[in-house]
């Protein structure tokens, strides 16, 4: 659901807990959405740290499970952060949400913002302590994304290295879910882990120039987006970029574990589909034409992760 769309759900703050919680997640933190692209994210870094150092077999089960529930609680996490960022806002321009019409408190919403502290915290006391130092740097980023890294106002006046400051969480994100499986295993990354970083960081672009895209119809009062800002072309040549740039980077990471023609395929594919979205889009801006960029951008996302995780594992396994 994009913010221009967006709407209220039937439950009311009178209603239990349980109610309540499941409206808030379908509408702010869907997981029939989120839970696979999270599970490809979470699956392909550990499985991608693996390959890097061993030529059979698959990637430990628990490594796996600390990285999914890990990364699913930091996804959670940043979604808080931005209810909390964004409250005055969302109150002012957007009361329909589920903050500010009072479906769930920023006190409830804090308190579960700790408790997904606490299970990262048992996992990684569970899995390797080693891990916490990892865990303390992704933390510690997002406290300083929090707060706009105090310089909030100048920031904001500047979109694209806004948006990188934010982006840059996710390769330290991937970083943690990979650390579930080399820091248990040596000392250091191992050797070509940087260019899935790379990926990821742009990646993280992709999807947040792509859910940022609107036609005219669908802009909001109170919503930077990049279509706005930058004006459409620019939006989707910039769109197109990010893209470009993941291939590229996708593609020498996927030459570190010998799947390099597959991964090109796939996203060469995947991408030439995006091309052709963002030229319809450029040509038809009909009310919510923007969500095919938006949607497309989750597709890409899951071919990327799939391509360095699952399927070059189960090509290992039956090759």
């Amino acid at each position: 659901m994009t913010e221009a769309t967006e709407t209220a759900s039937d439950a009311t703050p009178e209603q239990g807990a349980g109610r309540r919680w499941w409206v808030y997640q379908r509408e702010r933190f869907p997981l029939v959405s989120h839970g696979p692209l999270i599970l490809a994210f979470s699956f392909s870094a550990v499985a991608f740290s693996w390959m890097l150092r061993s030529s059979a077999g698959w990637p430990d089960a628990r490594s796996a499970v600390v990285a999914f529930a890990s990364c699913g609680v930091f996804f959670l996490q940043l979604r808080i952060a931005d209810e909390f960022k964004d409250y005055e806002e969302d109150a002012r321009y957007r009361p329909y949400r589920a903050v500010p019409r009072g479906l769930v408190t920023l006190r409830e919403l804090g308190g579960l913002f700790v408790l997904g502290g606490a299970l990262q915290l048992g996992l990684a006391l569970w899995l390797d302590t080693r891990l916490l130092v990892v865990l303390l740097v992704v933390w510690a980023y997002l406290a300083l994304m929090s707060k706009e890294f105090f310089v909030a106002e100048w920031l904001r006046e500047r979109h694209l290295l806004y948006m990188v400051s934010h982006m840059a969480i996710m390769p330290l994100i991937d970083l943690y879910a990979a650390s579930a499986d080399w820091l248990i295993h040596q000392d250091r990354p191992p050797s070509g882990l940087w260019w899935r970083l790379l990926a990821t960081l742009f990646n993280g672009m992709v999807l947040e120039i792509g859910r940022k895209i609107r036609s005219p119809q669908d802009e909001q009062e109170g919503v930077a987006t990049y279509s706005a800002v930058w004006g459409r072309p620019r939006a989707v040549r910039a769109w197109w970029l990010a893209l470009g740039l993941t291939f590229l980077c996708g593609c020498l990471a996927a030459g570190r574990i010998g799947f390099v023609l597959p991964v090109a395929i796939a996203l060469g594919a995947t991408l030439g589909a995006a091309a052709l979205i963002g030229v319809r889009f450029s040509r038809r801006q009909t009310p919510r034409a923007g969500n095919w960029i938006e949607n497309w951008s989750g597709v890409w996302t899951l071919m990327l992760y799939m391509s360095m995780g699952p399927a070059p594992l189960l090509w290992r396994e039956f090759a």
